[in-house]
């Protein structure tokens, strides 16, 4: 639904899931194609271990959007 919304729509999205094998899309040096089996956040930040974030969010988290505000 949500990609027939997007088409119907023409609504911008990144190209790369057009290319298949990009379910988690970041920024192009830390992205790459998932292959076959992988989880599909195994192509973001492939060469880290443990919490894969790109650090923007540090745990802080505003009180409406806890509370369900937003």
């Amino acid at each position: 639904m949500v990609w027939a919304y997007i088409r119907e729509n023409h609504v911008p999205y990144n190209a790369l899931h057009d290319r298949g094998g990009y379910r988690s899309i970041g920024c192009a040096p830390c992205t790459r194609a998932v292959r076959e089996g992988e989880d599909e956040r195994a192509g973001r930040w492939w060469w880290e271990s443990g919490v894969k974030e790109c650090g923007l969010h540090t745990g802080w988290v505003p009180a409406d959007f806890r509370l369900g505000g937003r």
